[in-house]
Formats: C-alpha cells, sequence, structure tokens
C-alpha cells in the first residue's frame, strides 16, 4: 500500500507553516507524516528533509505544497526529482501545480513523463528570466552612467585641515595613525588620500 509523506519548508524560524501543513492535511495526509524544515531551500543539506529521504519507501508518494518548497534552484530540482523518481521509485505530487503529479496518467502520457516535460520547461523559464534581469540591470547602470549616475559609497570629503596636518606627517612630526585620528579617517584613507595629493603635486611641478 503506496504511504503518503509531506514536506513543508519555510526559509527561516519566524515564518508561518499553517498554510503549507493545512494543504497536506487536506490532501489526506496524517500529521505525523509532515516533515518540516524552517531552513534555505539553497541546496538539499536539511535535516528533516534528510529524515524523510531514508523513510520512503519505493511506491511511496511525497507531496509539496508547491515546486519552491522543494528548493529554489531549479536544477537542483530536477537532479532531486529523477533521483526520487527514477532511482528510488517514488512518486511526487505538488498540490498547486496538478501536471506536476506523477501518479496521473494523460492521454496515454504517463505523469513522470509528463511532470519531467513540465520541470524541463519551468527551468527554461526560470533561466530566461534570470537572464533577463540580469541584462535589465546591466542596461540600467550603463545608462545610468551616461546621466552621471554614481553608484557605490560617495567618496569622503577631504577637509580643509589636511593639508596641514598631511605636512606635519611628512615632516615626521607626527605618525600615519595619528593623522588618521586628527582627521577621524581610518589608516587607510589618509594613505589614499596622502598618495593622491602627492601625485597632483608631481603634476603641478610638471606643469
Amino acid at each position: 500500500m503506496q504511504k503518503k509523506y509531506g514536506y513543508v519548508r519555510v526559509s527561516t524560524k519566524q515564518q508561518n507553516i499553517d498554510r503549507q501543513v493545512s494543504s497536506l492535511l487536506e490532501a489526506g495526509l496524517d500529521e505525523k507524516n509532515i516533515f518540516v524544515d524552517k531552513i534555505s531551500g539553497k541546496d538539499f543539506k536539511r535535516p528533516s528533509y534528510k529524515r524523510l529521504i531514508k523513510k520512503l519507501k519505493a511506491g511511496d508518494a511525497l507531496f509539496i505544497k508547491s515546486i519552491d518548497r522543494l528548493g529554489r534552484n531549479y536544477d537542483e530540482i530536477i537532479e532531486q526529482w529523477n533521483f526520487l523518481t527514477k532511482e528510488r521509485d517514488i512518486d511526487i505530487v505538488v498540490l498547486d501545480f496538478p501536471l506536476l503529479d506523477t501518479r496521473n496518467d494523460v492521454n496515454g502520457i504517463t505523469g513522470k513523463f509528463l511532470a519531467d516535460m513540465v520541470l524541463q520547461v519551468l527551468s527554461y523559464v526560470a533561466q530566461v528570466e534570470k537572464d533577463n534581469i540580469l541584462q535589465r540591470q546591466a542596461e540600467g547602470i550603463k545608462e545610468a552612467k551616461k546621466k552621471g549616475i554614481r553608484f557605490g559609497r560617495p567618496k569622503k570629503q577631504i577637509p580643509s585641515e589636511f593639508g596641514a596636518i598631511y605636512q606635519m606627517w611628512e615632516r615626521e612630526q607626527i605618525s600615519k595613525r595619528e593623522a588618521a585620528r586628527r582627521l577621524n579617517i581610518t589608516h587607510r584613507t589618509f594613505t589614499t588620500w596622502a598618495v593622491d595629493h602627492e601625485q597632483k603635486n608631481r603634476t603641478r611641478a610638471k606643469n
């Protein structure tokens, strides 16, 4: 007899699992057979998920509310899906997406084959959307730079007293760290300002 197991995942401990659990209970699952992880879906190294995999036997069914509860990366989802359905002979049911139900045959096409095809399409769409987002971001940055918009933290303005303190440091009257302290900046920032100051002086001397 096929046993039904459920898997619930949220990314943080603060997120609510009630909606997912309710959907699984409505699908006829026993609460004791529902495994919950409150952890990121970046990979499948999750405590409850690993316990679930050990529990599953050939012919059993794994229910999830939506495909993104299984994971975030479609390539990894497909790899895990193939492992469960083909190597372990487990059925998978995605409640929010009836086409991702390996138990059902549609017009002579097996549920496992149909689910594989749907997953491949979803993976392709996700990758295209990711590429489009990156392209739009790059184009937006390029256009913004044309308009003179600068990105990143603005440069700290060099205060008027820098020249006097720089001369004191150059004459070895104070240390570099003391110079930085007096200007209320880091040792590294003072070094950068000093190098820029020296380069400007050399440029003026040449001209």
